[in-house]
């Protein structure tokens, strides 16, 4: 049973609304990606190197300017920066061969990954509600899928089959780092994580333009329908990897790719209110299963803060206890040694008194 006192907390609802306002910057992603490819451009990599720029230019210049030491090993954010451009890669680059409403379908596939990677590496502790949170949210996507097989003005792509390959190799990549950066914000430190993710993801973007991308960025016409999406995307990017690490710290990885299951809920509203298209009844009741789901998923957690509270004040009064007792404080354990010292040679004494006496008399007896 959902504790409702444990839902409406100011964290939760920071919790849910930011991860709402990142559902809808990957919405914008979305669209700018499928708006390039409906235009013939594919050029994945190049469409992320301009954000892992942002990200190097301005987080490193707080770092220069704070001049603190590093509080993780530099090789550690390579690693994760090669991972995070090839997620990038693999997800933008299933566009061109399957629909916008299939890759964000598929892209849930990070959820359960996620939740592997965390119970395994992270040691997350995952009670059965929360467990049965993600199966709701889950369940709210399998009605928008049986509601787009059902459409008729869908457009599945090329080749589908290999988009949604594609797809799902990037969610367990995005599974990665998600995970990666939930253990460098909470051990590390988040402008020194976004610094050099931005700083390697754009030397290892760099080097994958140079070597697939070339040709392709040079047969471009740079016209206004072409840059405007480039632009876009990357303003989205760099806004939702700034605002990624603070959620992974207050809630952690699975909570956000949870959050981000709204991506194509949001996507169907873009498409009523701008596009003026009808969609299926699905769509709504999926909607609010997944809202249902995230907040089950975030009940209780003040509850659960509660106990961690008093836990702690457990120990502190058995702490104090201790103190009081004389267990802590160096004098009244001197005292005590000494108080067991005398006591042991009045022991002594005592017994040698004894035996002096068991002497005396055995001699005057053989007198």
């Amino acid at each position: 049973m959902v504790n409702v006192k444990g839902i409406w907390t100011k964290k939760t609802l920071l919790s849910l609304l930011l991860g709402q306002f990142l559902s809808l910057l990957i919405t914008a992603t979305g669209f700018s990606s499928s708006e390039l490819a409906r235009k013939g451009i594919n050029a994945p990599t190049s469409q992320s190197f301009l954000n892992y720029v942002l990200l190097a230019l301005v987080y490193g210049g707080f770092m220069i300017y704070r001049r603190k030491p590093l509080k993780a090993k530099w090789y550690y954010y390579v690693l994760l920066g090669i991972v995070d451009v090839e997620a990038n890669f693999l997800v933008v680059k299933a566009y061109q061969y399957t629909s916008l409403t299939s890759v964000m379908l598929l892209d849930c596939w990070t959820i359960p990954c996620v939740l592997l990677f965390t119970w395994f590496f992270l040691k997350t502790k995952y009670i059965p509600r929360k467990l049965v949170a993600v199966a709701i949210c889950i369940a709210g996507l399998v009605l928008v899928i049986f509601s787009d097989v059902h459409a008729a003005d869908r457009s599945s792509g090329s080749n589908p089959l290999k988009g949604d390959i594609l797809v799902v190799a990037g969610a367990t990549l995005y599974a990665v780092t998600n995970v990666s950066e939930e253990f460098f914000v909470k051990s590390a430190d988040r402008v020194e994580l976004m610094a050099f993710l931005g700083l390697f993801g754009a030397v290892v973007s760099a080097c994958q333009i140079s070597i697939l991308e070339r040709n392709e960025l040079k047969s471009i016409h740079w016209s206004a329908g072409a840059t405007l999406p480039f632009v876009g995307f990357a303003l989205a990017m760099f806004l939702f990897y700034s605002f990624v690490p603070v959620l992974l710290k207050m809630s952690g990885a699975t909570m956000l790719n949870l959050a981000l299951l709204t991506s194509d809920m949001w996507a169907v509203v873009i498409r009523i209110f701008a596009y003026h298209e009808k969609v299926d009844w699905m769509y709504y009741v999926a909607f609010a299963a997944v809202a249902v789901g995230l907040l089950v998923y975030s009940g209780g957690d003040k509850v659960n803060q509660n106990r961690a509270d008093v836990a702690d004040e457990d120990t502190t009064q058995s702490k104090r206890f201790d103190e009081e007792a004389g267990l802590d404080h160096p004098a009244q354990k001197d005292a005590s040694e000494n108080f067991k010292t005398e006591d042991s040679m009045q022991n002594f004494a005592s017994t040698s008194i004894t035996e002096v006496n068991k002497e005396t008399e055995w001699k005057k007896s053989s007198l």
